[in-house]
């Protein structure tokens, strides 16, 4: 008997509780709660896992409804949820690496004094992505995904202390909450077009909507995908999030946050199916956000916003290809998991070098480690080879699947598609070289900064090999980065696996598929041969060169936050004041003449008011009088 669905989100969740209201009590033991809580949590969906193989293709989706959510009128909505082909890749995804993250941060976080406080956010984090991915309607994704935007915020600010990481947390919190708006309006154009919002439902009235219905459903959900998944135009908060602890980086960036968009659209595939603008629009953000990301990537010296870039870029690929319909949608999943492992296995591998580093992450500060951190090195340069697509590792398998679906798109557009996911490898070749080159060869380039007169011990960096709690996930996260991308695509295993849900396509090979190989790995190899000319063939120097502009524009991120403070925050200032003065001038000067008004004839009557009786009395004469001519003028009329 397998265990029930909400026991994936029970376990993180109550760890979260139990960890964030325990106070200092539980600070000797909460980091292996927490642990405990995840590794539970995967221990179940390993054991759903097996129970689903257990079952025919048509019979291995489950649902289970809780309570009664949202009674209100017409409007009627159960909390459930729903365990498939699709989610289950999620589950286990969330809860596996989510697992090997936790327990590398026991080293890693061993000597913060809010250790406890950050597993709890940790397992806040894994229960809100598990409802994300296990809802079976929009509105209960639609809490996870809040949860989700909370936790990313609570961990990108942990050490707040920071005024850089509070301005991340807070960037990444108002980024995403834009994006967020979207999905909101995708939940009010279902219940007002479809009366629902269970994805059943939805899916199911999709086919009677009308085009434009469905485009501006699409269009919302999109916006939505583009501020989780960091795409462009609500990318700028990606490399921000880098000041949070480096667990963080790898949580957020391979098993969890920026997963949530791609996820968002392949669920929402038969809305997208029918709405042929909306998706057009899904691949145009793929295609421009895959290349801006590695162009950016191409000159970051900070070796986790050089990743960070180089996520940004991963994601456009499964954006690109979940846009291209059904054909696309297993590869996209395939090269999310598949950078689940490698990624993961590159930021957690960034954190041992900068454990050893004295937390320094400028790679002109590094050089030579490669003697020093022998299994960082191994593990890295593992990840490093399944990201550039070298055979037979992961990402070989996953990144030349959606370029084959980009080429097979046809005509002009599978023209620009394919260039497009071919020049993006060459670029993911180029930067990820340039980053192994600068980090784990040449000569070191670390300060020595002499003796320290108390102990007589030498300052500065001191390289060495991170504890076993920290070695050991970054070793499993290397094999899967070698043998996921077989597991996955050999026999089109995962294909045949999400097609009950995602539904199938054939590709259409303009060219031969050994053809197509030899392109992208010769262009691969272009992109190693030009990093290893400039950083490997002579000295890195230690300080930045002014560079081209393009170099210049790629360190500012393209300008992305230039644009947004000159189109968005500006205008938005200008138009703040304008509505302040508006109302103090406007709509207060107007609520204070009246009251003045009001003031002055109240002050002229309040004379009228002497208090003598005979003045009363004179009043009531003359009344009386005038009363008395009034009737005398009508009657001679």
């Amino acid at each position: 008997m397998t265990a029930p669905v909400w026991l994936l989100i029970a376990l993180p969740l109550a760890g979260a509780v139990v960890l964030l209201l325990g106070g200092r009590r539980a600070d000797r033991w909460g980091h292996l709660l927490g642990t405990a809580a995840a590794v539970a949590s995967f221990v179940c969906a390993a054991a759903l896992f097996a129970g689903m193989l257990g079952r025919d293709a048509a019979h291995r989706a489950t649902t289970e409804t809780l309570f009664r959510w949202v009674p209100v009128g017409e409007l009627q909505v159960d909390f459930g949820l729903q365990l498939d082909q699709l989610s289950m890749c999620f589950a286990l995804l969330i809860t596996g690496v989510g697992s090997l993250i936790h327990i590398y941060s026991i080293g890693y976080m061993a000597d913060d004094p809010d250790r406890r406080r950050f597993f709890g956010y940790l397992n806040l984090f894994l229960a809100a992505m598990l409802l994300l991915v296990l809802a079976d309607n929009y509105l209960g994704l639609y809490m996870g995904w809040e949860g989700v935007g909370l936790a990313s915020y609570l961990l990108i600010g942990f050490w707040s202390h920071k005024p850089s990481a509070a301005t991340a947390a807070k960037k990444a919190f108002i980024v995403n909450r834009v994006g967020d708006v979207g999905l909101a309006i995708a939940l009010m154009v279902m219940f007002s077009a479809v009366g629902a919002v269970s994805f059943t439902a939805v899916f199911d009235a999709a086919p009677q909507l009308g085009e434009g219905t469905l485009t501006a459903m699409g269009l919302m959900l999109l916006l939505a995908a583009c501020g989780k998944s960091a795409q462009v135009p609500l990318q700028s908060w990606l490399g921000d999030a880098m000041e949070g602890p480096t667990p963080v980086s790898a949580l957020i960036h391979a098993a969890t946050m920026v997963t949530a968009g791609v996820y968002l659209i392949v669920r929402s595939g038969p809305v997208f199916n029918l709405a042929p603008h909306a998706q057009t629009a899904v691949v145009v953000v793929g295609a421009v956000t895959l290349l801006y990301g590695a162009v950016i990537g191409c000159a970051k010296d900070d070796i986790k916003k050089a990743l960070a870039a180089s996520t940004m870029s991963q994601i456009g690929y499964m954006v690109l290809a979940a846009g291209l319909g059904p054909v696309g949608y297993a590869f996209a999943i395939m090269h999310l998991l598949t950078h689940g492992f490698f990624k993961a296995g590159l930021f957690l591998g960034a954190g041992s070098v900068m454990h050893a580093m004295d937390d320094e992450v400028d790679m002109r500060r590094y050089g030579g480690l490669r003697k020093a951190l022998p299994v960082t090195f191994v593990t890295f340069g593992l990840g490093y080879l399944a990201i550039i697509g070298v055979p037979p590792l992961a990402g070989f398998f996953s990144k030349d699947g959606i370029i084959e679906v980009a080429l097979g798109a046809g005509g002009l557009k599978g023209v620009l598609l394919g260039g497009a996911t071919i020049l993006g490898a060459g670029l993911t070749a180029f930067y990820m070289t340039r980053v192994m080159l600068m980090t784990f060869f040449g000569q070191r380039r670390w300060a020595d900064h002499g003796a320290s007169e108390a102990t007589g011990e030498t300052q500065g960096p001191h390289p060495h090999e991170a504890p076993a709690v920290m070695t050991w996930p970054m070793i499993l996260l290397a094999v899967g980065s070698v043998t996921a991308g077989a597991a996955l695509a050999v026999g089109g295993t995962l294909e045949h696996w999400l097609e009950p849900v995602v539904g199938s396509g054939e590709i259409h090979h303009v060219l031969p598929v050994w053809v197509v190989t030899v392109i992208v790995l010769s262009v691969v190899a272009v992109g190693i041969a030009i990093a290893y000319r400039m950083y490997g063939a002579r000295a890195v120097p230690e300080q930045v060169p002014a560079g081209s502009p393009l170099t210049v524009a790629a360190r500012r991120d393209l300008y992305g936050d230039a644009f947004n403070e000159t189109v968005l925050m500006r205008p938005g200032q200008t138009l703040t004041r304008g509505l302040v003065e508006l109302d103090d001038e406007a709509v207060d000067g107007a609520a204070a003449g009246l009251a003045a008004g009001v003031s002055r004839f109240s002050r002229g009557l309040g004379r009228l008011q002497t208090g003598f009786a005979r003045s009363y009395a004179l009043s009531m004469l003359a009344g009386a009088a005038v009363v008395v001519a009034m009737i005398l003028a009508v009657n001679l009329w």
